[in-house]
């Protein structure tokens, strides 16, 4: 016979029932906003938000290059994609992150930019990114993507956190 395995609904439901019963230990501020810089730094990867024109939103998973605090995160991008020119009109953003195994989640909002510069695309660059820019950092396709966040909301065991950057 083979073993069923528990869906991501079941297992949340099961954890919150158990949250529930045993109670709830508050998170404060200051832990919240600690526990959300540790979950940013252990993710690869951030969904990201943008606004199109019609104001309608668009989300896209990226790998994140690097990160300063919650403030500040980059992203290597493909300067001809739609993203790009969604950021050069709204630079609105959001990131999202989550971890399946704690249920953590951080969700950042700011706005981004689109940097050109050789400084930038030369200091980010990775090693193995010639697969996605043949020219290297000199790639005239080869662009970064800048996140300042504004403010963040961090949760955890049903208790969510907001705080402004």
């Amino acid at each position: 016979m083979e073993k069923k395995t528990e869906s991501a609904i079941e297992a949340g439901i099961r954890e919150a029932q158990k949250l529930r019963d045993n109670g709830l230990i508050r998170i404060d501020l200051e832990t919240g906003i600690s526990n959300a810089q540790r979950l940013l730094e252990r993710s690869e990867i951030a969904m990201v938000g943008s606004v199109d024109l019609n104001g309608f939103p668009h989300t896209k998973a990226m790998f994140i290059r690097k990160s300063e605090r919650l403030e500040t995160v980059w992203f290597g991008t493909h300067l001809s994609t739609k993203r790009v020119s969604q950021f050069t009109q709204n630079p609105k953003a959001s990131l999202y992150f989550f971890d399946k195994n704690s249920g953590e989640g951080l969700l950042l909002v700011g706005e981004i930019e689109v940097l050109q510069d050789m400084k930038s695309k030369e200091s980010l660059w990775r090693e193995g990114w010639q697969a996605y820019y043949p020219l290297g950092a000199l790639d005239p396709n080869y662009g970064i993507l800048k996140f300042i966040a504004q403010s963040g909301n961090y949760y955890k065991e049903l208790q969510s956190i907001e705080f402004d950057l």
